[in-house]
């Protein structure tokens, strides 16, 4: 626990004034209880404030004051034997004194409740500030991560060991469908590029084949929603083709031909 800034924070002055909750009133007198540091802190706001009441105390002037002895003076000239229960109220002098030392008191509550209330908003502040650089933090990391997947895109597209393979809709898919596959023949690494494919229902999926001697081989599902390059299922040398169908979400075993998307031969 930081001490200096604890005091500093105006918590036990708010303590002092009555100004805090229960719960807060509870949580400071833990602390008091903990660190002799608070509790000579705090003895010294007390103090003080004794202080302020008793510099606030209001003199009566010499004039005033000869006239009211003046006036008492007489009265007991004239006084006459008042029975010992007698139902009327004594009188104060010093009643305007203790009026203007609760006056001071009122006043220093005030600036409390201000000083405690401007604790409390700028606490606040503070924790939406830092939710906002949370908010901010996250944002710059996922910015981050698109970035490291556009360079890793570049590398891959740029490396002339990565043979690029255009794949174009049939003739009975004329809806202007593009893909590109990019293999990696020494290391049958594969990756698509998916630049136009229709909107399919959720219980589907596109599934990537390859054609290896006359016979597809599964090379992957995804969604054409996936942004950036994906990275599909390894191919083994020796295909001619790339094809993508329409298959029930999870893929099958053999393709369905009928539902066709995009098809792209291997050049050489």
């Amino acid at each position: 626990m930081n001490i200096h800034e604890y005091i500093s924070s105006g918590i036990l002055e708010a303590y002092a004034l009555g100004e805090l909750s229960a719960t807060e009133r509870s949580e400071v007198e833990k602390n008091l209880a903990l660190y002799a540091e608070l509790r000579e802190e705090l003895a010294r706001i007390e103090e003080v404030q004794e202080q302020l009441l008793m510099s606030a105390a209001i003199n009566p002037r010499a004039a005033v004051k000869h006239a009211l002895f003046e006036k008492i003076d007489s009265r007991k000239e004239e006084a006459k034997v008042i029975p010992l229960h007698g139902d009327k109220p004594s009188v104060n002098p010093w009643k305007w004194v203790a009026a203007a030392s609760v006056t001071v008191a009122l006043i220093a509550s005030y600036f409390a409740f201000m000083y405690r209330s401007q604790w409390v908003e700028t606490r606040t502040q503070l924790a939406e500030v830092q939710a906002i650089n949370e908010r901010v933090a996250e944002q710059y990391n996922q910015v981050n991560q698109r970035l490291d997947k556009i360079e890793v895109d570049l590398d891959i597209t740029s490396n002339p060991d990565f043979q690029r393979v255009a794949m174009t809709s049939p003739a009975a898919v004329p809806d202007g469908s593009l893909a590109t596959v990019y293999w990696n023949k020494n290391t049958n690494e594969v990756y698509l590029d998916v630049q136009s494919l229709k909107e399919i229902s959720q219980e589907n999926q596109f599934q990537l084949w390859a054609i290896i001697d006359n016979k597809p081989v599964d090379a992957g599902v995804f969604d054409a929603d996936m942004s950036g390059l994906i990275k599909m299922k390894k191919v083994a040398n020796g295909a001619a083709m790339f094809a993508v169908t329409i298959e029930p979400r999870g893929g099958k075993e053999s393709p369905t031909l009928s539902t066709m998307q995009v098809a792209g031969k291997v050049a050489g």
